[in-house]
């Protein structure tokens, strides 16, 4: 009794363990990581390695000796085997593929034809196929045996002609449920949601967002049956493009690499990039205040809401930026519906820049010392500021909505319509239109 209750203890705490391992991987450098996974025992390393990317999968094994690279690799999935071999160099893949089985290594190099980010890429060979003719009972015979070979998923059964075209699906439930003998074209569904081989993993993530099923097939241009792309595929697509996107509303090219793990070299040269746009862009409002530099001469309190003009208008700008971007992703909306978003946020910036002018306005009215800090004419300068935030914050709610949609419309990704390039171009038009509004409204009595 006593032994069982040691033996359940050990279990319990390599599991913790485990569990924590995993946990932490990510921000564990590769040393420690190489030191931990080869501290496991085999069947908890095992299944430690079954659930990394093939970036760590390819950290893990690729200094050991081709015999343990085979036993490693000969666990995973044609498809998670594919990911893994593209992270080789070009010249160590054809010894990696040789060290798989020969029906695997025939599935690994078909799957690598595909791209690696469209729907053949991510797919799985494997799955279990029925012919229409077969009677129910039969069918349960064979899935009970076909359960057994290294299949992605028993939970959806694909019937297919002679040819490999799909002709329906059905679930083992349905199996289940009708009569034994009944036939699989009686009860098979033929309305089925289908991922061409050449769709964009992105695409093939909506796919799977508008669909309750967890594997869906993938079919060539003539609607023969290619392999099956699974849930857990599309999770890891779907981080992966909302990394990408992060990163670049960020003002940054996607790192591609845990922020840990990248090299320095490479992380200045990902960042450096939109820096140096960014700041060439903000070298143009010193340019703009040196335009104004007369009128910030003749009324010097106008410098002291600069940083409060610009802010303003570059936060509005991010913010509708962000919100369309991410409705753009979602297909919440579409280039068609540009207009519509124009006149929003048209009213949506006024209603924003009304706020935080009264605000700014009542700010300047009610400050002790206006008159010293301020001047005699403050309340001019209170108007001047009101206006000016209506103004600049219109500006960056229409810019910022806008130029996602132009990007996508030239064919480029709006994530690059980033955050900070919203702000830096706001701030520069923002100058131009404070110190037009003060022109205009303190002309002849401070300008």
């Amino acid at each position: 009794m006593e032994e069982n209750e040691v033996h359940a203890e050990n279990q319990n705490e390599q599991l913790d363990h485990l569990q924590q391992l995993r946990e932490s991987w990510a921000s564990l450098p590769s040393e420690a990581r190489q030191e931990a996974f080869h501290a496991l025992s085999r069947e908890d390393a095992e299944e430690l390695y079954l659930t990394l990317t093939a970036v760590d999968q390819f950290e893990l094994i690729h200094e050991l000796t081709p015999l343990q690279k085979r036993s490693w690799i000969r666990l995973l999935a044609p498809d998670d085997a594919a990911d893994l071999i593209q992270e080789f160099p070009h010249e160590e893949r054809a010894q990696m593929l040789a060290l798989l089985d020969l029906v695997t290594m025939r599935e690994v190099v078909a799957l690598l034809a595909y791209a690696e980010d469209d729907a053949g890429g991510l797919m799985n060979p494997r799955f279990i196929r029925l012919r229409p003719d077969v009677s129910v009972e039969v069918a349960i015979r064979y899935i009970r045996a076909q359960a057994k070979a290294k299949v992605e998923t028993i939970h959806y059964v694909y019937v297919l002609d002679h040819e490999q075209k799909l002709l329906g699906a059905l679930s083992f439930r349905d199996l289940l449920l009708a009569p034994p003998d009944g036939t699989v074209s009686e009860i098979m569904k033929t309305d089925l949601i289908t991922l061409p081989e050449d769709m964009d993993q992105e695409e093939v993530a909506r796919q799977f967002s508008n669909s309750i099923l967890s594997a869906l097939p993938v079919v060539d241009s003539e609607n023969r049956m290619k392999g099956i792309v699974t849930v857990d595929d599309v999770a890891e697509v779907i981080e992966e493009e909302a990394t990408e996107d992060m990163h670049k509303l960020g003002g940054s090219e996607a790192l591609d690499e845990p922020y840990l793990q990248i090299s320095l070299l490479d992380m200045i040269r990902k960042r450096a990039g939109w820096l140096v746009i960014l700041f060439v862009g903000e070298m143009l409002t010193a340019t703009a205040m040196g335009y104004f530099h007369a009128e910030i001469e003749r009324a010097v309190v106008l410098a002291l809401f600069i940083p409060l003009i610009i802010s303003s208008g570059g936060n509005s700008g991010s913010q509708a930026t962000s919100l369309i971007i991410r409705s753009l992703a979602l297909r919440e909306v579409r280039l068609r519906d540009w207009w519509r978003v124009l006149r929003r946020e048209l009213m949506v910036g006024i209603s924003l820049g009304a706020i935080l002018g009264v605000i700014g306005l009542i700010r300047i009215l009610i400050w002790p010392n206006r008159e010293t800090l301020y001047g005699e004419h403050y309340q001019r300068i209170g108007v001047t500021v009101a206006a000016s935030l209506i103004g600049v914050v219109l500006w960056g709610s229409l810019a910022g909505s806008m130029l996602p949609f132009m990007l996508r419309r030239l064919g480029f990704d709006p994530a690059t319509a980033s955050a900070p390039f919203v702000a830096t171009l706001v701030d520069v038009t923002g100058l131009v239109i404070y110190f037009s509004l003060a022109s205009l409204i303190l002309g002849g009595v401070l300008l």
